[in-house]
């Protein structure tokens, strides 16, 4: 089942509710993916999950994004019962890109995100455009599909667009991923930004 940004709001803000119940504390999560995108008007699309970087933790000036293996309770057991009362997978909440944190994000990624309170226990802070920019950028080059049409509809700037591709390199530092990141690059009307790589 896909849903969109409206559903979204309804699904984050049943979770609330879920953590409430359980008794839990407050949680901050720190999104990316489709459901940011479409949280943030960004692109308009529907999205299967909640891509979960992982948890937020107040820094100055920003966030600092703490990597999990996985769920902790009783945010875990929310979410199952969200899937139940709504008809979603299991894993419509989902640590799909977690490892992304351990990899590294871009420089003042917790300074850009853009925060959501969805009721008394849940704040979801979304990836911004900049940093969807990278993700997109990375992932088009990677796994192509829906990421490079989600990467043209962001509109991103010559500028934006070489941060982008000088942060991938830093992901994967093989010949193989910079030709085919200057290969896209090309492809996709940009081979002005392949002379600074």
């Amino acid at each position: 089942m896909k849903f969109d940004s409206t559903r979204l709001d309804e699904l984050l803000s049943a979770l609330d509710r879920q953590i409430s119940l359980a008794g839990g504390h407050n949680v901050g999560l720190v999104v990316c993916g489709g459901s940011a995108l479409a949280a943030l008007g960004l692109v308009r699309r529907t999205t299967r999950d909640v891509d979960v970087l992982g948890l937020a933790r107040t820094a100055p000036g920003g966030i600092v994004v703490e990597r999990l293996e996985r769920l902790p309770e009783p945010l875990a057991s929310a979410a199952l019962k969200v899937a139940r009362d709504f008809n979603l997978p299991a894993d419509w909440l989902n640590l799909g890109p977690a490892p992304q944190v351990g990899m590294g994000l871009p420089d003042g990624f917790g300074c850009r995100v853009e925060q959501r309170r969805y009721g008394s226990r849940l704040t979801v802070y979304y990836a911004s455009r900049y940093d969807q920019v990278h993700f997109k950028l990375y992932a088009a080059v990677d796994q192509d599909s829906y990421h490079v049409q989600d990467l043209a509809l962001l509109k991103p700037t010559g500028a934006e667009l070489l941060a982008a591709a000088r942060w991938t390199l830093t992901q994967d530092v093989s010949s193989t991923f910079r030709d085919s990141l200057k290969e896209f690059l090309r492809t996709s009307g940009h081979s002005d930004v392949t002379q600074d790589l």
